[in-house]
């Protein structure tokens, strides 16, 4: 029998007393929330350029991967594209594992101890996620926000899909999209000469000569320490900082909490950016024959502070017109579609039309299934793309300049031409991303890739995509070398070699 988790025992005691009603099924669905973390832990084992792995052998019955250290892992073949939990057991040395943080302690690399407990955390916090569902998907919702709050797994390859260290379970109950709550959301004041503001910022947000920055009520609890009024409430969504006001205005705000990899702060550089690229991109989306739309950046403000600052943005739901359906990409998997794999194969043939004009005239999107989203018509069909959050695309001055397009006044990390970086960016989010969590699994992936690429124009980045191994980022090698700055990256079996 399996023995509880420190963390796996500390969530149920706080749900005890936040929602004693939820006690029995957080603890029935543990078993199957730490096969999901245990799965996608395995594919990053088997697939990410690994140091302590020196060589992988592909079986009859299954994979071994062989450590620097002279020990051995034994588990299932591991498609790198899957999104089922397929893994319950990898042994180590003989030893079986079904808890990815007891797996990550006796492995005893670099860093696993730290890695370990985020794993614990993840396969806890899922289990809560999943045992406060309600019993069947119904209607198609009406609102995005609706949309957002299915997605109950999180990231559908990060082992720290739903990694919350910070967050008791009343403040994920609170808090976590997946629950449905409504939140409460702050303000804080800050005289105006001390903060950075860039676009508009409304009436109802200042005061005399005060700036009110929206702050999400964890913030204000645990970094800010009080200072804060209330003001709205609001319906938090997938990204969970990030939260729709009535009106349907989204509000990004900072939360200084690592949720999967990333402390979730607002840098200054975005917030100095963010209405030069919003401008930037609603006129480069026209480009693309009204098959992408951009949701402008309203405006941004920061107080000097990456722990205090917020960026209003319109809702995706503008781009929807009246029985149209906009949502995440990631929300996709959570209803049912019509005319798959032909739907899946149109919808990819849509994805990569976008993406690859916008990477030829020298734009990167970052687009996963959080920030690209799609509109299906009543039938299901898909119309169009919606994209949000311009904070992670890269822009190639070069590229930019050879279509004729002046490039924005920018400076820092989003600037690049290097080629590999570009096709990286689009290629890692969108394909081994995106399209893959939706495909959910390589050879319906590659199906769908094969049928999109023969209605596409040939282009040397779609040679790229088609021919090369596929870029995705090594989310748990990151995790394991916080002493290495920025992007690392894996090199998946391209899904088409096989197909």
């Amino acid at each position: 029998m399996h023995r509880p988790s420190p963390i796996e025992n500390r969530l149920a005691a706080e749900l005890a007393e936040a929602r004693p009603d939820l006690v029995d099924r957080y603890s029935a669905e543990l078993p199957g929330a730490r096969a999901a973390v245990l799965t996608r832990l395995w594919r990053a084992l088997a697939h990410e350029p690994l140091p302590w792995v020196v060589r992988r052998v592909r079986g009859a019955h299954g994979l071994a991967l062989w450590l620097a250290d002279g020990r051995a892992l034994h588990g299932p073949h591991a498609d790198p594209f899957a999104t089922g939990a397929y893994v319950t057991t990898v042994r180590l040395d003989g030893v079986a594992h079904d808890d990815p943080a007891r797996l990550m302690t006796g492995l005893g690399w670099p860093h696993s101890a730290g890695l370990a407990a985020e794993l614990g955390h993840s396969a806890a916090s899922l289990a809560l996620s999943r045992a406060g569902q309600e019993a069947g998907a119904g209607e198609w919702p009406a609102r995005d926000w609706q949309w957002e709050q299915r997605i109950v797994d999180g990231h559908p390859f990060h082992p720290n899909c739903r990694s919350r260290p910070g967050f008791s379970a009343a403040e994920q109950l609170a808090y976590g999209p997946e629950h449905r709550p409504v939140v409460r959301l702050e303000t804080m004041p800050v005289p105006a000469g001390d903060c950075l503001l860039t676009g508009d910022w409304p009436d109802e947000l200042r005061d005399g000569g005060r700036l009110l920055i929206p702050v999400h009520p964890w913030q204000t609890a645990h970094v800010l320490k009080g200072g804060a009024q209330p003001w709205r409430a609001v319906h938090p969504l997938m990204s969970l900082r990030t939260l729709a006001l009535p009106d349907g205005t989204h509000v990004k705000t900072a939360l200084s909490a690592r949720l999967t990899s990333s402390v979730r702060d607002i840098s200054t550089y975005s917030i100095g950016a963010a209405v030069t690229l919003s401008s930037f991109a609603t006129d480069l989306a026209a480009r693309t024959d009204g098959l992408l739309h951009v949701t402008r950046t309203l405006g941004a403000a920061t107080a000097d502070s990456p722990d205090l600052a917020a960026v209003l943005r319109e809702s995706p739901q503008a781009y929807a017109a009246p029985g149209e359906r906009v949502l995440p990409v990631a929300a996709l998997a959570t209803t049912t579609l019509p005319g798959s794999p032909s739907w899946l194969a149109e919808f990819t043939r849509l994805a990569l039309t976008v993406g690859l004009r916008l990477l030829e005239l020298g734009v990167a999107l970052e687009a996963h299934g959080q920030n690209l989203l799609v509109v299906l018509s009543e039938t299901g069909a898909p119309l169009r793309l919606v994209y949000r959050d311009l904070a992670d695309i890269r822009l190639s001055p070069a590229r930019l300049t050879r279509h004729g397009i002046t490039p924005p006044a920018l400076t820092g990390r989003q600037i690049t031409d290097d080629e590999t970086v570009l096709r990286r960016k689009l290629f890692g989010s969108l394909v081994a991303g995106a399209l893959a969590g939706t495909a959910g699994s390589g050879p319906a992936l590659a199906d769908a890739l094969a049928t999109a690429a023969a209605r596409l124009p040939g282009t040397p980045d779609l040679t790229a995509l088609l021919e090369n191994p596929l870029p995705a980022k090594a989310l748990t090698l990151m995790r394991l070398s916080p002493e290495v700055p920025g992007d690392q990256w894996a090199a998946l079996p391209n899904p088409l070699a096989d197909a």
